[in-house]
């Protein structure tokens, strides 16, 4: 077995290498990865990857002065340190040539191009109102934007949905640049996409520092200029370097705690290597496993795993305790063959407890469970192949800390029938009962994101300059035809007017602002015959105002009918104008077709009423997508809060062969340690999250090792079986215990549960430690 599991761990190092050294894999870092896909409708989950996918690429900064010349001199030296570096941005230079470009489609297609205000008064103006309107236009120097000759757009039709489309965003281009303000500064907007995907450890490392140098070259123009960055890219920078500060905090510090006990210990570095092996081969060993099965590892598996090095050195340390224990004359593998069922156990109660993440919806916490489980049963095989080999008989002592350790037990209470124990268990019960009242529970998955607060802070002013529309709460509209989804749209829109009036949202975006249905092209073209191209009508009286003939309002009647032709979605997506809208399209999806309707300056307290502004509307649904994962936490916190009930009745059914009316004295500590975690929780005021029903189940895995540890030789006089749960649970304390000051909010929570559960399952272990009636081989043979 020593030999074949030699040439495993040989395969296991050359696959790691070849993945390392050879294919250079990077962790991923997409947090969007560790969260639920959508369930039930695949064009609800397309509609949130589309808005996602659209925003992640972009970058945006903002450049602010008090006087828009030093905004533009800062832009300038902020762009030019780009500039060099323009295989990683894309962006479109701003100027006249653009706008005519961005204009061209619009103008070959504007006769049924106007605005909801003027659609209003096509519907109530008679003809001399539009004369009047014509003649204001041509004659006023304030009569609005001239796009083109005057007898183009006599009326102003098109120059006013060209300013009703201007609203749907503060930006506007100034001097080759693009302008906003607020009431202290004048920013310069510079957007940009990036080229390389945003997640990729390469871009982030090439794209930060590029940015930090822009920055600097934009301040040392401008001193004192403001400098607002936003982005996907900073977002998941700042997630990777946490996380690999996180990596190293936990990893090597439950490694080093693991060293330092294992010394104190055994007074040898033998026993330190071999535990250090049967650890570093559990995690090189489920990372090859993962990749292989996976294709990927994200960031957040590796951090958690690196707490699995407080759970796989438990094999070897209740080996090397029972070792240390054991009469130097007994031989390594007979000592193996007495342990083995009670390792056995072990293992087999703790890959339970990790295969309890695999049930949940979270691909993230799948891959953990995974990584973790096999991490477990590799640092197991290690153990049990290669330790009774490594060690003899009468190699290890231990010190002075051991002996006053060990001879603690005899000081211990011990659980028996009597007034003391029922007068522990009502303060128990008291102390769990207004704890566990106390607690609340909240599922919201914004308490889980914690980005630093620089990033939430330029975050929220660029929303508020920029007024720009959140990609997690909008409308999906569905049809089984473009112009159905464009219709619905239309209908949609007049139903939210009364709440832009109320300031509940500031504006609408979606692919109907630019292309309106057909039907509605066709009814604003019948209201522009009516009131001004039919002879008699607005155009006729104008050309009689201005002096000019019949043969004047005919050829600009011709013009305007030439400008009628109707506007697709086909046309408008195929040219640049488009880029900034189109993830509102989603096109041709699940045989039907789809589009989204985003809401610009939305108030989260509206969202009850917004949430049913669509009602009775064919194809409308609203989509929030922050409520929809809260209500699959909250939903998974009482499934799993089921199955960590379920997981203590499969457990206790493995035992019980074993342990017979002893069983529940090996669950009983574990089981206290849970509830009194629960009431703990709610003294200190933290709302019951998913999270910390995870660590529930982790525990049960964790803790049943200690009960059974104990009650494999309950004898008081024996120290083996307390020095090898103490040992455990330091160092799971050292692991578990450290997510605990996790940045990342799950984490947190997780090592937070973990780090009182498992130190009360230790205090609770030897309380409940007692001998049956059998004798030892009878128990042996149990199995």
């Amino acid at each position: 077995m020593a030999i074949a599991w030699a040439l495993v761990v040989a395969l296991l190092l050359a696959h790691n290498a070849y993945l390392w050294l050879g294919k250079r894999i990077a962790p991923e870092t997409d947090i969007l990865a560790l969260l639920p896909v959508q369930e039930r409708d695949p064009v609800l989950q397309a509609s949130f990857t589309h808005m996602v996918d659209a925003a992640q690429q972009r970058l945006v900064v903002l450049v602010g002065a008090p006087d828009w010349n030093d905004a533009k001199r800062a832009a300038d030296a902020y762009s030019a340190v780009l500039a060099r570096h323009a295989g990683l941005f894309e962006s479109t230079p701003i100027d006249e040539q653009t706008q005519n470009d961005w204009l061209a489609l619009f103008q070959q297609h504007r006769l049924p191009l106007v605005s909801v205000a003027q659609e209003a008064q096509l519907r109530q103006e008679n003809a001399v109102f539009w004369r009047d309107a014509a003649l204001s236009q041509l004659y006023s120097p304030f009569g609005g934007p001239k796009l083109g000759a005057w007898q183009d757009d006599p009326f102003g039709l098109f120059g006013g949905w060209v300013q009703e489309r201007a609203q749907e965003t503060p930006v506007r281009p100034r001097d080759g640049h693009l302008f906003v303000a607020n009431s202290e500064r004048q920013y310069a907007l510079l957007p940009m996409t990036l080229k390389a995907p945003a997640f990729s450890l390469g871009a982030q490392e090439t794209v930060l520092p590029l940015l930090a140098q822009a920055e600097a070259a934009a301040r040392l123009a401008v001193p004192g200029v403001e400098i607002i960055s936003a982005g996907v890219i900073l977002h998941a920078a700042a997630a990777s370097s946490q996380a690999a500060r996180e990596v190293s905090t936990i990893g090597l510090g439950s490694l080093a705690g693991i060293i330092l006990l294992t010394w104190l210990t055994f007074r040898s570095v033998k026993p330190i290597s071999l535990i250090l092996l049967s650890i570093g081969i559990g995690c090189l060993g489920s990372l090859s496993v993962c990749w292989l099965l996976f294709g990927k590892v994200h960031l957040m598996t590796l951090v958690f795993g690196a707490s699995l090095i407080g759970v796989a050195q438990d094999y070897g340390i209740y080996f090397l305790c029972n070792r240390l224990g054991a009469d130097p004359a007994l031989d390594s593998r007979a000592l193996l063959r007495r342990l083995l069922p009670s390792l056995a156990l072990t293992l087999l109660a703790a890959v339970i407890g990790y295969m309890g993440l695999a049930l949940t919806p979270f691909p993230g916490l799948r891959h953990m469970a995974v990584f973790s489980a096999l991490g477990l049963v590799f640092a197991w095989l290690t153990v049990v192949c290669w330790f009774p080999a490594l060690i003899s008989g009468g190699t290890l002592k231990s010190g002075v800390l051991v002996k006053r350790y060990g001879a603690a037990r005899a000081y211990w209470p011990q659980l028996r029938a009597n007034r003391a124990t029922l007068a522990c268990a009502l303060l128990f019960a008291l102390f769990a009962g207004m704890g566990i009242a106390r607690l609340g529970v909240n599922d919201d998955i914004r308490l889980l994101q914690t980005p630093p607060a620089h990033l939430i802070r330029d975050q929220i002013k660029l929303g508020q300059l920029l007024d720009a529309p959140t990609p997690v709460q909008f409308y999906l509209v569905r049809a089984d035809s473009v112009e159905h989804v464009l219709r619905r749209e239309e209908a949609l829109k007049q139903r939210l007017l009364p709440l832009i009036a109320q300031k509940h949202i500031n504006g609408v975006q979606a692919m109907s602002n630019w292309v309106p249905s057909l039907q509605t092209q066709t009814q604003r073209r019948a209201l522009l015959d009516s009131a001004i191209l039919q002879p008699g009508a607005g155009l006729d009286l104008l050309a009689q105002s201005v002096d000019e003939g019949p043969a004047w309002a005919n050829k600009v009647r011709a013009q305007l009918v030439l400008a009628g032709a109707p506007l697709t979605i086909a046309d408008f997506l195929k040219v640049p104008a488009s880029e900034p809208w189109r993830h509102l399209w989603l096109g041709k999806v699940e045989g039907g077709y789809a589009s989204i309707v985003a809401l610009r300056g939305m108030q989260y307290a509206a969202i009850p009423l917004l949430a049913h502004a669509g009602d009775g509307l064919p194809g409308v649904q609203w989509v929030d997508k922050v409520a929809e994962i809260s209500s699959v936490l909250g939903r998974y916190r009482v499934y799993m809060g089921a199955v960590v009930l379920g997981a203590y009745l499969v457990v206790y059914g493995l035992l019980l062969p074993r342990y017979r009316r002893r069983t529940w004295r090996v669950l009983a500590p574990t089981a206290l340690a849970s509830v009194a975690a629960l009431a703990l929780l709610g003294y200190l005021g933290q709302p019951l999250q998913l999270f910390h029903v995870l660590a529930l189940m982790l525990l049960l895995g964790v803790g049943v090792d200690y009960g059974i540890f104990m009650q494999e030789d309950p004898d008081r006089r024996n120290h083996t079986p307390w020095l090898a749960v103490g040992l455990s649970a330091a160092n799971t304390l050292l692991s578990f215990g450290l997510l605990a000051l996790s940045k990342t909010a799950a984490l947190q929570a997780f090592g937070l549960t973990m780090l009182m559960g498992t130190t009360l399952v230790w205090l609770l272990s030897p309380c409940f430690a007692e001998a049956d009636n059998r004798s030892a081989a009878d128990a042996a043979g149990a199995i």
